[in-house]
């Protein structure tokens, strides 16, 4: 069976998303730990850590993987903003150890025109340096991305490079984002296409180290470079894509966290039953 399940809101308070992921029908599930578009945060109090953890192990959910959120930039140039990134990413390494969340996904930001050297020098000292702060067990999925202007880790072998630099294979790993991936030039909708890719993931990255799926569909075609998520089966990659994709034995035993259109076309609970019926599985 698939392990499937979707970003859901904190609103109100972190452990309500629990509760929404199973309404939602969900295996498991991703969040934000506090709000994504600021720099501020509230700290977690013992009590509200507790109750997230004692609702998530009594929902069966396999645990639930926390998202960086979208303001730090790790390959950034500018030193205020590169100093509020290295803090932002040692504090959500710190909150994923208290809520009892195993991983962490992070996008590897951009380098404003510096060039990705500088790029790789800056983000591999900022992971160096959160890990350096805080030890702990929680794993770091570098996301792969859609290879738009200025950004990093649009292919393989710049995951692999900022891994070799960092070398901790124990905290260090990769989320695959099919729409970022599709849209960086990675062919996934025919059985030969999505064999080249996964061959090449796992020589360049070992699958190893492939830890957790973003499954979303893709608003621009393949190598458009346009980070634009579509409803599963209704964008270019498509229904008979992700036919093969949920077929591939390495994407199936992977959790799955949809990162789907809000309020557009087809709801979060619809999305999770097309992955079923795709995956040839019927409703649970």
């Amino acid at each position: 069976m698939v392990i499937v399940g979707a970003h859901v809101s904190i609103a109100g308070s972190i452990d309500k998303a629990v509760e929404r992921a199973q309404a939602l029908g969900c295996d498991t599930f991703q969040i934000f730990t506090r709000n994504p578009r600021g720099w501020r945060y509230k700290e977690l109090s013992e009590e509200v850590a507790e109750e997230f953890k004692r609702k998530v192990k009594s929902s069966g959910m396999i645990s639930p993987v926390d998202h960086m959120p979208y303001l730090p930039n790790l390959a950034s140039p500018r030193e205020e903003t590169y100093r509020k990134s290295i803090d932002a990413l040692a504090v959500e390494l710190d909150r994923c150890s208290i809520l009892g969340i195993s991983h962490l996904v992070t996008h590897l930001g951009s380098h404003l025109g510096a060039g990705k050297e500088v790029g790789f020098e800056r983000i591999t000292e900022a992971v160096r340096n959160a890990f350096s702060r805080v030890e702990n067990d929680v794993m770091l999925l570098l996301e792969t991305t859609a290879d738009t202007k200025n950004s990093m880790g649009g292919s393989f072998q710049d995951l692999r490079q900022i891994m070799d630099v960092v070398d901790r294979e124990d905290r260090l790993g990769v989320c695959l984002d099919t729409c970022h991936v599709f849209a960086a030039g990675y062919e996934l909708r025919t059985k030969m296409g999505l064999r080249e890719t996964m061959d090449l993931f796992d020589q360049i990255i070992g699958l190893d180290r492939l830890r957790l799926v973003h499954l979303n569909d893709s608003r621009g075609g393949l190598g458009s470079r346009l980070d634009r998520h579509q409803h599963i089966g209704l964008g270019e990659i498509g229904e008979a894509g992700f036919g093969l994709i949920l077929a591939d034995p390495e994407i199936r035993r992977r959790p799955l966290i949809l990162e789907t259109p809000v309020g557009e076309t087809r709801d979060v609970r619809g999305n999770i039953r097309v992955v079923r019926e795709l995956a040839g599985e019927g409703l649970r």
